[in-house]
């Protein structure tokens, strides 16, 4: 894996997640896999499977999460990126036909599970990167280009 970049926020939610799987979820599973594996036959044992099933899959997250971690390089605010489009900021744009979107970008690992933030290598945030409010971004789309109308920009969620 190559070294990408990450929030602040997005670095504290991986190492979280880290942190409770390797404290607290691997644990409780563990214990289960002990307590199904001294009934008996573990072929025909569902918890003893499932759990040892379970167990594999947290590893393989922990793992995962440790090489990540160790491949990521955090992003801090910087006051010279004050009004123009860099990663980390939340933008509000619109259409022609008058649908708004608001999003912030950020990194790769920072994507999942949130409808509100796309990736600084997906096209809408390559088209808006050094952009201002008001100004115009064309962004490449499968069915042609569409333009999109920079309204607002912050740093901070703007809730």
């Amino acid at each position: 894996m190559s070294t990408s970049i990450i929030t602040q926020e997005g670095h504290t939610t991986l190492k979280n997640e880290l942190d409770y799987l390797w404290r607290v979820q691997r644990p409780e599973v563990t214990q289960k896999v002990s307590w199904a594996a001294a009934l008996g036959d573990r072929s025909e044992n569902a918890d003893y499977q499932y759990n040892k099933k379970l167990l594999r899959e947290i590893d393989r997250r922990i793992r995962y999460l440790r090489k990540r971690l160790e491949d990521i390089r955090v992003v801090e605010y910087s006051p010279e990126q004050e009004g123009r489009v860099f990663f980390g900021a939340w933008v509000e744009i619109e259409n022609d036909a008058g649908e708004i979107k608001r999003f912030r970008i950020v990194g790769y690992d920072e994507i999942y599970g949130r409808m509100d933030y796309i990736s600084i290598d997906s096209p809408m945030a390559r088209a808006l990167l050094k952009k201002e409010v008001g100004d115009e971004a064309i962004v490449q789309t499968p069915q042609g280009e569409v333009c999109w109308w920079i309204n607002a920009l912050s740093y901070e969620n703007p809730l």
